[in-house]
């Protein structure tokens, strides 16, 4: 049952833009997220064209964010770049099928070069929201704050768990600023199940994503990821517990894997489907 699966085009890395929607589209799969670099290789009015010819729904757009570091020309520029970034997200989400979603993906950024200000660099991550959320809601895009797992506080996401990405975006409309909800990076939490009924009281999960965590991590652990259910994750839990919050989205598989992406783009999305549907569509309703 793989009619609420979405592909995360980072599961297919080094597919371009036809590719990734071809392939998608040939699995029978009804929605992707995109992200920008493929997206900005054919420039946005035309990937916009290919998505609308594709009659995929669109989910999300990756990513924004990196916001940790201090003020300057630097942050000026990421503020500038996350501003065309809302507008590619609300340009796709137009052009995608009925039911797309325009949710920008927002990863925080690590302790800028030579800091250990941790709690600082949260702060930042709170005023350039603050900056970029008028930019959002103008465009009727919501902001998803991405919490990511501990061991990329430093170089990549200083906001590492969901009540810490909650207790930002509280400060905002919903419909502006809400949660993205990935196993791989909250599944350890010992709160997370209470901090996703809180995120579903407040309607703030913009998007549910899923993949697998294994033992032991490969050097880059950025590269950690696994297809659902070849791993450690108990999914029914976390799934239920978004499914109790009324969450009627998509839910996308995003995984970053070398093998993976190795492999043929088209094996990729049939076996992510396959392992969608045994691992994640029994806790659906």
């Amino acid at each position: 049952m793989t009619a609420r699966l979405s592909i995360n085009q980072a599961t297919i890395k080094h597919a371009d833009l036809a590719t990734a929607l071809r392939v998608t589209v040939d699995a029978g799969i009804q929605a992707i997220g995109l992200w920008r670099e493929p997206v900005n290789e054919v420039g946005l009015d035309v990937a916009a064209r290919m998505l609308a010819d594709s009659g995929l729904r669109f989910t999300t757009h990756c990513r924004g964010g990196f916001f940790t570091l201090p003020e300057g020309p630097e942050r000026i520029a990421a503020l500038d770049d996350n501003r065309r970034a809302i507008e590619e997200t609300a340009a796709l989400a137009a052009a995608g099928a009925e039911g797309s979603t325009a949710v920008l993906v927002l990863v925080a950024g690590g302790l800028p070069e030579g800091s250990r200000d941790l709690a600082g660099a949260r702060e930042r991550v709170r005023d350039a929201i603050g900056a970029l959320a008028p930019d959002a809601q103008a465009a009727g895009v919501t902001l998803a704050i991405e919490p990511l797992h501990p061991m990329y506080a430093s170089d990549r996401a200083v906001v590492s768990t969901l009540g810490q990405a909650l207790d930002i975006a509280e400060d905002f409309a919903p419909e502006v600023v809400g949660a993205a909800v990935d196993t791989f990076h909250i599944w350890w939490d010992p709160q997370v199940l209470d901090q996703i009924a809180r995120a579903g009281r407040s309607g703030r999960i913009a998007t549910y994503q899923v993949c697998d965590w294994k033992t032991p991590l490969p050097a880059d652990v950025l590269l950690s990821r696994h297809y659902t259910g070849e791993g450690v994750i108990d999914f029914g839990p976390l799934t239920s517990a978004v499914m109790a919050t009324g969450y009627d989205r998509d839910i996308e598989v995003e995984i970053f894997n070398a093998d993976i992406w190795a492999d043929d783009p088209a094996h990729v999305v049939r076996r992510t489907a396959e392992t969608f549907t045994a691992a994640i569509s029994p806790h659906l309703r």
